[in-house]
C-alpha cells in the first residue's frame, strides 16, 4: 500500500528529470530578435538561458563600479564584474575622461588582463576570442597582439599553478588549436602568418606532420609576401627530405623537397626586407637565420639531386640487366630504355658519382649498338 501510494510520485519526479535533461540537451530555441553574434554568448539563467544583451543602463554601471573597484585595488571583485559581460552581450557605450568606451568589449579585455596577471591564461584567452567573434568593430590588432601573447605563453612558457598550488598541464592538442583559431580569426597578413608558423612548430614538435604542413603550405599559399613564407618554404622543404628513404624507394618525396629547395632559392637569393611590425632587432636576427637557411638549402637541393640520380643509375642498370624479361619488343628496343635513365642520371645531377658511372654505361651501350 505504501510502495502503491509513493509511485505516481516518483513517476513524476523521473518525468520531469528527465525531461530537464532532455531540454538541455535540445538546441535552444531562437527568441525572436536575438542575432547570432548574441548566440556566441553562454547567456544567463538555469533551466532557459538569456542571451539578450543586458539593459544599458545596468551594463554602464556594473562597469564603472568595476573601474572603480580596479583603481582602488580590490581587482577580484573588478574581476567578477568585468566576466559578467562574458555571458551575455552589451553594446553600451560610457564617456570615461572625456573619451568614450564600448562597455562590452572593454569588459572582457580587462578581464583578460586580470587573467592574465593571476596566471590563469586559457581563461584570458577565452574573453579575448569572445571580443573577436561578437565585437567585430573592436580594435583587433589590439586583441590578436594579446592572443598571440597569451598563445605563445600557453605553448612554450611554464603554466602557473592554480592557486599557487595545483600544477597546470600543457596539452599541445589545445594549443594548436588556439593558435589555428587566431589564423581564421586574423583579418590581413600581421598576425595569421605568426599564428601559423608557431602551429606549426608546435605541430612538428608533437610529431603532427599533417597538421604541420597544412599550417606551413597556408603561409606560402596565403600569404606569399609575408617574410615567414621564406622560412615556410625551407621547412617544408626540410620536411620531404625527411622522408626520403633512399635511390631504392619511390622519389616522390625527394621531387617534393627538390622542388620546394629550389623554389627557395630562386625566392629568396636575398632575405625579404624588413617588414613594418618588425623592430630593427628582430629583423637582423631574421637576416642571419636566413643566411644559414639559403646554406642548407644549397646543400639539400644538391643532396636531393645526387638521391635522384643515384635512383636513376639503379632503375637504368635494373633494366639493362632484366629488362628482356619484362619489357615489350625488348630485342626491337635493344638498350634504349636503358640509356634513357643513364641520361636521366646524368642531367639530374652532373657532377654527382651517378652521374660518373651512368656516362660511362652510355658510352659502354653506345660502342655495343654501333658494332
Amino acid at each position: 500500500m505504501f510502495q502503491m501510494k509513493f509511485f505516481p510520485l516518483l513517476f513524476s519526479i523521473c518525468f520531469v528529470v528527465s525531461s530537464t535533461n532532455f531540454l538541455d540537451s535540445a538546441p535552444a530555441p531562437r527568441n525572436p530578435g536575438v542575432s547570432d553574434k548574441e548566440y556566441t554568448f553562454p547567456g544567463t539563467g538555469f533551466f532557459v538561458k538569456d542571451r539578450t544583451p543586458y539593459l544599458e543602463n545596468d551594463a554602464k554601471r556594473w562597469f564603472l563600479e568595476a573601474n572603480k573597484l580596479q583603481k582602488s585595488g580590490s581587482l577580484r571583485k573588478a574581476l567578477g564584474l568585468y566576466e559578467k559581460f562574458s555571458k551575455r552581450r552589451s553594446d553600451a557605450i560610457v564617456t570615461v575622461q572625456g573619451e568614450q568606451v564600448k562597455v562590452g568589449p572593454e569588459s572582457l579585455y580587462r578581464a583578460s588582463i586580470l587573467r592574465e596577471r593571476k596566471g590563469d591564461w586559457q581563461k584570458g584567452f577565452e574573453h579575448l576570442r569572445l571580443i573577436a567573434q561578437a565585437y567585430t568593430d573592436y580594435d583587433f590588432e589590439r586583441v590578436a597582439e594579446s592572443l598571440m601573447r597569451l598563445a605563445e605563453r600557453l605553448a612554450k612558457d611554464d603554466l602557473p599553478r592554480k592557486w599557487g598550488v595545483f600544477p597546470r598541464f600543457r596539452s599541445g592538442s589545445q594549443d594548436r588549436t588556439r593558435l589555428d583559431e587566431i589564423a581564421n580569426l586574423a583579418r590581413g597578413p600581421r598576425f595569421a602568418p605568426r599564428a601559423l608558423m608557431a602551429l606549426a612548430e608546435i605541430a612538428i614538435k608533437d610529431d603532427k606532420e599533417e597538421e604541420a604542413v597544412d599550417a606551413l603550405e597556408r603561409i606560402v599559399n596565403l600569404y606569399p609576401e609575408n617574410y615567414m613564407a621564406e622560412k615556410a618554404y625551407f621547412m617544408l622543404a626540410e620536411f620531404y627530405e625527411s622522408r626520403v628513404s633512399g635511390p631504392a624507394y619511390d622519389q616522390g618525396s625527394t621531387l617534393k623537397a627538390l622542388n620546394f629547395y629550389e623554389d627557395y632559392l630562386i625566392l629568396y637569393s636575398k632575405p625579404p626586407s624588413q617588414s613594418i611590425h618588425e623592430d630593427v632587432k628582430s629583423y637582423k636576427a631574421r637576416v642571419q637565420s636566413s643566411k644559414v637557411r639559403f646554406d642548407n638549402a644549397e646543400k639539400g637541393r644538391d643532396k636531393m639531386r645526387q638521391t635522384l640520380a643515384e635512383s636513376k643509375l639503379e632503375v637504368a642498370q635494373y633494366i639493362e640487366k632484366y629488362g628482356k624479361y619484362f619489357l615489350v619488343r625488348w630485342r626491337e628496343l635493344g638498350n634504349r630504355p636503358a640509356l634513357q635513365f643513364y641520361n636521366e642520371a646524368i642531367n639530374s645531377a652532373p657532377e654527382s658519382n651517378a652521374a660518373r658511372l651512368a656516362k660511362k654505361k652510355v658510352t659502354e651501350l653506345r660502342a655495343i649498338d654501333e658494332k
